[in-house]
């Protein structure tokens, strides 16, 4: 094990195809010790068989009470704990697979697929209005507007607080704790006024246990809001960079594996003293996976969405979305181009908070 030399978590600019730290920093070892964004160690994993262990290793949590006590939590970008706020992001064991149950039913392939002819149509009408202006950055609206417009939809939210929810969802990147209440105010807004038309809101309410308080269930409802849009916001504008740029077979797979929406998973920490890769751990360590490291460094790896018990919920419903641009484009605007060279290109890493392309100028009529 190495300690790395540089910061994996720096927000950095480079050229869609110039080479990032996941190189450098599986060539450190299978599990490399860094320095934490909020101070003190970290364990990276960068092996895809160690960290398939780690996912599944019931000694690491996703607790945030288990963090390092000298952590801030707004640096370290933490939830709170599962006590203060159950989710499925922060719970596990039986209380996770129970909050889990409740969430799967609305989100397997078939239920999802079932939706396929409106996502489409969603991507359709929204890539056409931005068609009328000519060259149109798609980064600026369409790739977060478009996710956001189908999770309101299926959950229930009115289409007229689409904006609402791209504003909430902005917010989420630069709150600290004096705007923390006002932009969960603003998701449960949006969540209560899903719940009166009866869609996967009102659903996932009958779902879930007897007691389950109107605040917990704003919060899961938060978090189904979110995770859509970070989801495929980022993916989005990687996959039509490629449709339109640099095209090939089965793009939807090649791009989340080689621009995984999240470069690492969620913070876990240890619970006790541990062993992981030959490596001892202290109580309380944290420790995370480089997914986008191990999806590119050999032939079939992906862990795009995770594995294990956290596995990602909202996985079919992100790559059906991908899906249905990438179908749009191809039959609606087959002479959709790049305005600049696709190698020109420019994306944006975010450590933590992901990559994304730092702006898409296309002409969608050619």
């Amino acid at each position: 094990m190495g300690v790395e030399v540089f910061d994996p978590f720096a927000t950095t600019i480079r050229l869609i195809g110039e080479p990032g730290p996941a190189a450098a920093l599986r060539a450190a070892g299978p599990i490399v010790r860094a320095e934490a964004p909020a101070g003190g160690p970290v364990w990276i994993v960068t092996e895809e068989v160690l960290a398939r262990q780690a996912l599944t290793d019931q000694r690491l949590v996703k607790d945030p009470a288990y963090a390092p006590p000298s952590w801030d939590r707004w640096a370290a970008g933490l939830e709170p704990t599962a006590a203060e706020q159950p989710s499925l992001t922060t719970l596990d064991g039986p209380t996770h697979a129970a909050l889990r149950k409740a969430h799967a039913p609305l989100l397997t392939a078939r239920r999802v697929q079932g939706y396929a002819d409106r996502i489409a149509a969603i991507a359709r009408d929204q890539l056409a209005a931005a068609a009328v202006d000519g060259l149109v950055d798609l980064m600026a609206d369409f790739t977060t507007r478009f996710p956001l417009t189908v999770i309101c939809e299926l959950l229930g939210v009115p289409s007229d607080r689409v904006d609402q929810a791209v504003s909430a969802c902005a917010r989420m990147s630069t709150y600290g704790p004096d705007e923390f209440g006002a932009v969960m105010a603003a998701f449960a807004d949006l969540a209560q006024a899903a719940l009166v038309d009866g869609g996967m809101a009102a659903e996932l309410r009958n779902r879930l246990p007897d007691g389950t308080s109107a605040h917990d269930l704003h919060y899961l409802l938060f978090g189904l809001i979110f995770a859509s849009q970070i989801t495929t916001d980022a993916a989005l504008g990687f996959l039509v960079a490629r449709v339109v740029g640099d095209p090939s077979d089965d793009l939807v797979r090649e791009v989340l594996r080689r621009h995984p929406p999240a470069p690492f998973t969620l913070w876990r920490f240890a619970r006790t003293e541990i062993e992981l890769g030959g490596v001892r751990l202290p109580e309380r360590a944290p420790v995370l996976v480089d997914i986008a490291g191990i999806n590119t460094a050999g032939e079939g790896a992906d862990l795009t969405f995770g594995a294990g018990p956290h596995y990602c919920i909202g996985a079919q419903l992100a790559q059906l979305e991908l899906h249905a641009v990438a179908g749009v484009l191809a039959a609606d605007f087959p002479e959709a181009r790049l305005a600049v060279p696709y190698a020109e290109l420019r994306r944006v890493d975010r450590g933590m908070q992901g990559s994304r392309l730092v702006e898409l100028p296309v002409l969608l009529r050619g």
